[in-house]
């Protein structure tokens, strides 16, 4: 008979930590970004490396949990009472190799590592609006950038995806994997999480040290024309040019620019892979909309991207809601506007990204990112706090309804805080790939241990036993109490973008 492993000599083995309610580092090692609510497992590794990892998964299938991963704790949607948690934030390391135009990052690595240790060759990564957020969960999502419109989803991009998978052994899987992976490639890329364990990924740099962007603040009475003209402006710029446009109520305290404080702006964000001089004449009809509170559009380097949407890096409390459109329509200004315009009751940053181009475009290597022929996504942000919890999300759905007549489904790059994401997940996927990934979570995860996620449950083929965890909170099974709540290599761009 195998003897079951103890968490003494779990916590032995471990070259980490291994903490359970109550001890030292517990709080440290369940805390994330987003607050709204937290991972309350029964062990939480605070994991120094593969092996780390490997023992961890293998704890948990022993006991029969569920298993967590969370690095920054950006996108929790799925928090987990009992079973394990893996912290993979001391997993923090980068290597660049100029030469191939490559990176590999580890596990708990965020962009703002990425971007300095490709900046040193001239080169960057396909990093989205914040620096702060992790490599790992952002990529597997499929990756919406700064520059996405000119490159693609960053999950296009990825070489290699080094994992734990369910059976705790370790797999470096490539689109050339002669192991029988290459099934397990296109699923990583897209519905990670469902899969394994990332432990590090290899991927794609571009020549792009320097860039035309920043950001077009406008006041509280110019929203309704400079989100319409925002609007009819996407029909028109190249596939170099890559924006959004954020409506958001500031609070008027000290942290906010003078000029900003307690008004309510719309902040067109700009991230172009081209000329200052083409910037220019591409950003000149926003800027004849009117005179701008705050604007600093211009040539910047690459390491400064971050200050382009100037995201707060602070752990807060926040829900996100989003639709993919297949067209903005005339209509959707003024029906989200009336209702969480200025003045509204409940606090919501609304925010349309411009989609298409290099973004519809099918990667060279085959993933799971769908919803390609979107033109924008809508995403909205509350803060529910309180009483006021359910009023907040309530607001967020009812947001993206205004865009039904119109919407595709839903990207997992802007699902932060839905606790109940597994039970939409076909609305991110198309039909097919749903089926297809339900039938490698069937191989790769039968008993769906990772499941505290955007989770597809493993297909139940003939004479399968029914998928634990399906159809219920991701950490409810074996006794885990219910969650509250073709294969060539990518092509490469050419140097005319680099300035």
């Amino acid at each position: 008979m195998t003897r079951t492993t103890s968490f003494q000599t779990l916590a032995a083995r471990l070259d980490g930590v291994a903490v359970r309610p109550g001890d030292a580092g517990y709080e440290e090692a369940r805390s994330g970004v987003q607050r709204a609510y937290l991972h309350e497992p029964s062990v939480a590794v605070r994991a120094g490396g593969v092996e780390d990892v490997r023992l961890a998964v293998r704890y948990a299938a022993e006991h029969g949990h569920a298993v967590a991963v969370q690095a920054t704790g950006h996108g929790l949607n799925a928090p987990t009472e009992g079973g394990v948690l893996i912290d993979t934030t001391p997993m923090a390391s980068v290597r660049v190799d100029p030469a191939s135009r490559t990176a590999w990052a580890a596990a708990g690595t965020r962009w703002e590592q990425v971007i300095a240790a490709a900046a040193e060759h001239g080169l960057a990564p396909l990093s989205g609006s914040s620096p702060d957020v992790g490599v790992v969960g952002y990529t597997l999502s499929g990756g919406l950038g700064l520059l996405s419109r000119t490159f693609g989803f960053a999950a296009d991009h990825v070489r290699r995806v080094d994992l734990v998978t369910a059976d705790g052994e370790f797999r470096s899987v490539t689109p050339d994997d002669d192991g029988g992976h290459r099934d397990l490639f296109w699923a990583l890329r897209g519905a990670g999480g469902n899969f394994g364990v990332v432990t590090g990924l290899e991927f794609d740099l571009f020549p792009v040290a320097r860039f035309y962007g920043g950001g077009l603040y406008f006041d509280t009475d110019l929203i309704p024309s400079v989100l319409e003209t925002y609007r009819e402006w996407t029909e028109t710029v190249p596939d170099r040019m890559s924006s959004s446009i954020g409506l958001i109520p500031l609070p008027d305290v000290p942290a906010v620019p003078a000029p900003l404080r307690g008004r309510h702006v719309a902040h067109v964000r700009i991230a172009y892979a081209g000329t200052v001089e083409s910037g220019e004449e591409l950003v000149a009809p926003l800027r004849a909309l009117g005179p701008r509170l705050v604007e600093n559009v211009g040539e910047m380097p690459y390491t400064a991207s971050g200050t382009i949407h100037n995201e707060p890096k602070q752990p807060r409390n926040f829900y996100c809601a989003n639709a993919m459109m297949g067209k903005f329509d005339a209509s959707v200004p003024g029906a989200v506007l009336d209702l969480v315009g200025p003045g509204a009751d409940v606090f919501a940053v609304v925010q349309f990204n411009h989609l298409g181009a290099a973004l519809a475009r099918p990667p060279a290597t085959p993933n799971a990112v769908d919803h390609r022929d979107a033109s924008h996504v809508l995403r909205v942000v509350t803060l529910p706090q309180g009483p006021d919890r359910d009023v907040a999300h309530e607001t967020a759905r009812t947001v993206t309804e205004t865009v039904a007549p119109w919407a595709l489904g839903r990207s997992p790059s802007f699902l932060q805080g839905e606790r109940d994401a597994g039970a939409q997940a076909r609305e991110y996927y198309a039909p097919a790939t749903f089926d297809r990934l339900a039938a490698l979570k069937a191989v790769h995860d039968p008993e769906n241990m990772f499941r505290c996620n955007l989770n597809v449950p493993p297909a139940k083929g003939e004479g399968a036993s029914p998928a634990k965890g399906e159809g219920a909170s991701p950490a409810k099974a074996e006794g885990v109490p219910p969650a509250k709540g073709g294969d060539a290599p990518p092509s490469r761009p050419g140097k005319s973008i680099v300035m």
